[in-house]
């Protein structure tokens, strides 16, 4: 295990302390350089010069990876540079990941501490905590996952002022609101993970946090 990464989860001791549901660490690499250019995004793409890469969460994005396994997932997002993928290369050499990956059976993994930065959403990276569900349009997230995610929002509600419970579908609708922070209005990419039918229902499921509506 890479220092920074034993580093950056040793600062967040309180994470593995009164844990809802089950948690599983499985750290992707966080070393110096993806330190930089995590400095790097938030300057360049979201116009925030900070001395670390941390947020402040006030929104849950959920996502599908279009993938079949967290082992695949793991491999795509432990690289610190993005390999190929021109359209987003362009914007930044920074790799894609996410703070929580949840496999097809519930299991919760974390792959980056909560309040730390990663690149998963445009536009909302610095307020976002990016939770990535095993699963594509070919297959489904299960009701495993609905349940996973479902407890995986409560206690991460418990910690912070999460606002705002989203599909990445749904990014795109926040872009003439305060919450858009993407430096090129240009940025775009168009995405249909997990579909409304999944996000409607999850939502229903979180009904009694009084979550705030979408724009």
């Amino acid at each position: 295990m890479k220092f920074y990464t034993i580093l950056v989860f040793a600062l967040f001791p309180f994470a593995l302390l009164a844990q809802s549901p089950k948690i599983i660490q499985k750290p992707i690499t966080w070393d110096k350089e993806r330190v930089q250019l995590s400095l790097d995004y938030l300057k360049n793409r979201h116009g925030l010069i900070q001395s670390s890469p941390v947020i402040h969460p006030k929104m849950i994005v959920v996502h599908w990876t279009a993938n079949n396994s967290v082992k695949a997932t793991f491999n795509t997002f432990n690289p610190v540079r993005l390999p190929g993928r021109p359209e987003l290369t362009k914007a930044s050499a920074l790799n894609v990941s996410s703070q929580f990956v949840i496999d097809r059976d519930g299991t919760i993994y974390q792959f980056l501490p909560d309040s730390i930065f990663a690149r998963h959403t445009i536009g909302l990276n610095y307020c976002a905590i990016g939770i990535e569900n095993i699963g594509s349009r070919q297959n489904p997230l299960t009701a495993a996952q609905l349940k996973a995610n479902e407890e995986l929002i409560r206690y991460l509600r418990k910690k912070y002022p999460i606002e705002i419970v989203i599909g990445h579908h749904e990014y795109q609708r926040f872009k003439k609101t305060t919450w858009w922070k993407e430096t090129d209005p240009n940025y775009i990419t168009g995405k249909d993970d997990p579909g409304d039918k999944f996000m409607n229902t999850l939502r229903a499921h979180l009904q009694d946090l009084k979550l705030k509506p979408l724009p």
